[in-house]
């Protein structure tokens, strides 16, 4: 298991972006536009986690963590 790509859904979505910095782009395709505004990101990003997001995006969180895996991402949670 590579160690670096490691998704953890209880951290946030800028402490993910922080470590990956190629999320912004994966999740603007998943539908998540909004993390590609730096301002969203510092603000909502802190306090959001994906799995609050999809729920609130109405996301299917298995959808976004299958589509993680396939760009190479371990997902845990």
């Amino acid at each position: 298991m590579d160690m670096t790509r490691i998704i953890d859904l209880k951290k946030t979505v800028y402490e993910l972006v922080q470590e990956h910095p190629e999320l912004v782009e994966i999740m603007a395709e998943l539908g998540f536009a909004s993390i590609t505004n730096p301002a969203m990101l510092k603000t909502a990003g802190r306090i959001m986690t994906l799995p609050k997001g999809a729920a609130m995006k109405g996301k299917d969180l298995e959808e976004i963590k299958a589509a993680l895996t396939s760009k190479g991402f371990t997902v845990i949670s």
